[in-house]
């Protein structure tokens, strides 16, 4: 699909009320197709396509796996699905999570380098941690094109100010005038083009959910010496100096901020099971202590008091730990859109 001009728009927290600006301002006569990617929950119903396709003049679908890309539509990714496009069609996956999505903003623009090369676009909108940034940069590497929201007006501006660190030349413009950028970047014939790297080709595989082409094939890095917080397999570094990212040998992808995130989720739960551990040891030696008491043991009594104290002791360190406070800039994402999407669907 060389010719086609293909557009992939990537959002998260906030996501929902960019988008409404955003189609609005669409031409009914562009002609490219268009694939929506939005954090969502897995198990949301979502009605997106039906709220988009009353503020845009383009039709807008569902995506249907299997369904030819056409110019001129706007397709949305479903929940729990990664939207892709493979030889002129469109392809849902279940393939491993990316930055804790699914669907992701990267995998889709991986995709779109691939198939559309110099006459892809990627674009990304509101949003917290880094998803979609390093599918940015390989659209741009391959040929592409790349527009940004300005962060300055973005609701959540992490998305937008992690792409523009990995492509400083994107295209910068308010939502309501991405449309115009896209008009102006479709009436340009497509700039020679770029063969795919090996490493393209091996995580839009990985997005498809296909299978390795060799039994003990590892992604293409050094291993990173860090577990997955997905299934606690061992991380290998991806990337160059310019962008560290990881994945896992069955798939799971983290760019660093939100590895960084996913630790942190990692390690309060490890946390909060030592507590309960502690508490239940506190517990049961009481237990024994009242048992021993009963039956005129002073001696085992005191033994397992000291053991339920020493454990309620330690339970408490764990309690302050738990309880101290964050850096509320490091919020995790993946929490609030599906809440951000439903207030906003249940407001209008």
């Amino acid at each position: 699909m060389a010719d086609e001009r293909l557009i992939g728009l990537g959002a998260s927290a906030g996501g929902i009320e960019t988008l409404f600006e955003l189609v609005a301002g669409l031409d009914h006569d562009l002609p490219a197709a268009l694939f929506v990617v939005l954090h969502q929950s897995a198990s949301a119903r979502t009605t997106l396509p039906d709220l988009l396709g009353r503020r845009c003049e383009l039709p807008v679908d569902a995506a249907r796996h299997g369904a030819p890309v056409r110019a001129g539509r706007v397709v949305v990714a479903p929940p729990d699905r990664h939207l892709l496009v493979q030889d002129g069609r469109v392809v849902l996956s279940r393939g491993p999570h990316e930055n804790g999505h699914r669907p992701g903003v990267d995998p889709l623009f991986r995709s779109l380098a691939l198939e559309a090369g110099p006459s892809a676009t990627g674009v990304v909108l509101s949003g917290l941690l880094d998803d979609g940034a390093a599918g940015l940069l390989e659209i741009v590497r391959h040929g592409g094109n790349a527009v940004v929201q300005d962060p300055g007006e973005a609701l959540f501006d992490a998305m937008p100010r992690a792409a523009l660190d990995q492509v400083p030349g994107a295209v910068v413009a308010p939502a309501g005038a991405v449309g115009t950028a896209l008009r102006e970047i479709v009436a340009r014939d497509p700039l020679g083009t770029r063969r795919p790297s090996p490493q393209l080709v091996y995580e839009v595989r990985v997005s498809r959910a296909q299978p390795p082409e060799t039994v003990d094939e590892d992604p293409p890095g050094e291993p990173a010496g860090l577990a997955c917080p997905d299934c606690s397999g061992p991380l290998f570094a991806l990337g160059d100096d310019r962008l560290h990212r990881f994945r896992c040998r069955v798939g799971h992808a983290w760019s660093q901020d939100s590895l960084r995130s996913a630790q942190d989720v990692v390690v309060e739960h490890a946390l909060y099971e030592a507590l309960r551990a502690l508490e239940d040891k506190a517990a049961l030696a009481g237990r024994v202590a009242d048992a021993a008491d009963s039956r005129g043991s002073a001696l085992v009594a005191r033994r397992s008091r000291r053991k339920a104290h020493e454990a309620l002791r330690q339970a408490a360190v764990l309690r302050r730990l738990l309880s101290a406070d964050v850096d509320d800039g490091e919020d995790q994402d993946g929490h609030d859109e599906s809440t951000t999407e439903q207030e906003g669907q249940e407001g209008r």
